[in-house]
């Protein structure tokens, strides 16, 4: 009986998919009235951007008509009409924590949440993220668990609303640095709050990251200097020493994961620049020596300036979150928040659109714009690139991501003004699409 049962299955298989039948494909034509399909060069008026399958076939002049494109039978097609509006790529943010957000009683989330109640939180700050414009993030650190791989892959499978996530996993961090979640808990509830990404010693650091890998880990992010919100009165120097990062990024280079740094004091950036890493996070103190080995490696500056401008208020403030360790160090790190990166980018530092969101409200990460014109000194165009054409470099994805050309995922975005003649346009995308497939339009 099962021996029939398969034979009918294999029967019915080949009469639905017949070598040779032609499946039938989905299409969908944008009309854009202003388009900046590649960032960085001059926008077109009045284009078409034809997408077969959930990528960009191509961009024509003129608003192209369904009966103008080569369709089968079978095959179904789809115009948008944004004629009012500026289309350009969907937007790249290379520094999240879509599993964190920053408030009160944040931290006793990490003890009281599990890893499914991680995971929803996660997904509701995926879908703002999305409907905000980014329609690709690199996440930087997670909660430790499953949960972050487990949205990017129910974003992946269509289940979950979201960008496209790039995740890290655990930070690679010293057992007491910046990125141990368990400081400041009581021995009790550390013993339980262990993190894969803790390692002390070169040895231990390739097991570490080799763990991150195995878990499913699409990059590695390490901290090479003590950070601001970790409770830690640790300052913000360098924190693995150099044999330490050389191991952590020579064995994520050998499995083919790209590596960042989290890095604020001037010496533990110029360690990590030695030691290979493709970005460097924050960069807060970076002196002129660090300038010129950015340069020299083509490694991206994230400068991450949206928590500079979100924590100022928070400080101070009477219900604030943060704890005096934390305060003191954020102090210290504002005094050159509206300096170090316009330095980088007088000096030629590849700058890559980086928010930190997380340490303020998922969905608010195209402010990050205004502040790279007003303090980084960069034109609307620069920063445009920073987080489409550069984001993607950033990420190891600018062969699917970062223009809207033959072969690349169709994300893009709208916004009602020009985004080159008021960059803040950006604050409100009306029309979001990832491949192909749209998730906000405009209001009627």
């Amino acid at each position: 009986m099962t021996s029939l049962i398969r034979a009918f299955a294999a029967l019915l298989l080949a009469f639905t998919f017949s070598p040779g039948e032609a499946r039938a494909e989905t299409w969908v034509v944008v009309h854009a009235g202003w388009l900046l399909d590649r960032p960085g060069e001059a926008p077109r008026r009045e284009a078409s951007v034809i997408i077969r399958d959930g990528s960009i076939e191509r961009v024509e002049s003129g608003y192209v008509q369904p009966e103008q494109l080569a369709l089968a039978d079978g095959d179904s097609v789809t115009v948008h009409d944004l004629r009012d509006h500026h289309v350009l790529p969907g937007l790249i943010d290379g520094h999240v924590h879509l599993t964190l957000e920053f408030a009160p009683g944040y931290r006793q989330q990490w003890v009281d949440y599990s890893d499914a109640d991680m995971a929803m939180v996660a997904a509701g700050h995926a879908r703002s993220t999305l409907m905000a414009g980014f329609t690709a993030v690199r996440d930087l650190g997670a909660a430790e668990g499953d949960a972050i791989f487990a949205v990017r892959d129910g974003i992946e499978r269509g289940d979950v609303i979201g960008p496209r996530v790039f995740a890290a996993g655990s930070t690679i961090s010293i057992t007491g640095g910046h990125g141990d979640f368990s400081l400041g808990f009581n021995e009790t509830v550390a013993a339980t709050m262990r993190s894969s990404g803790i390692c002390d010693g070169a040895d231990d650091c390739r097991q570490a990251v080799r763990d991150q890998v195995r878990r499913g880990a699409d990059q590695i992010k390490l901290t090479a200097t003590a950070g601001v919100l970790s409770e830690s009165a640790a300052g913000l120097e360098q924190q693995f020493f150099d044999d330490e990062l050389e191991a952590i990024v020579a064995t994520a280079h050998s499995m083919g994961r790209r590596v960042t740094a989290h890095a604020h004091g001037a010496e533990g950036i110029k360690a990590a620049l030695r030691a290979g890493v493709d970005a460097i996070e924050h960069g807060t103190f970076l002196d002129d020596e660090g300038i010129e080995l950015f340069r020299e490696s083509g490694a991206f500056l994230a400068p991450t300036l949206m928590p500079n401008f979100a924590l100022q208020p928070v400080i101070d403030s009477p219900d604030s979150w943060m704890s005096p360790i934390q305060r003191a160090k954020a102090r210290q790190a504002l005094t050159l928040a509206q300096q170090f990166a316009r330095r980088a980018h007088q000096g030629g530092v590849r700058i890559a659109f980086a928010t930190d969101a997380g340490v303020f409200p998922h969905g608010d990460n195209a402010r990050e714009f205004g502040l790279l014109v007003d303090w980084v000194g960069m034109t609307p165009m620069e920063a445009i690139v920073s987080a489409t054409v550069d984001g993607a470099e950033n990420l190891g994805q600018a062969d699917v991501l970062g223009s809207l050309e033959p072969g690349k995922h169709a994300d893009l975005i709208a916004v009602a003004s020009d985004p080159l003649a008021d960059v803040r346009s950006l604050e409100n995308v009306v029309f979001v699409m990832k491949g192909g497939q749209v998730y906000k339009t405009p209001p009627p």
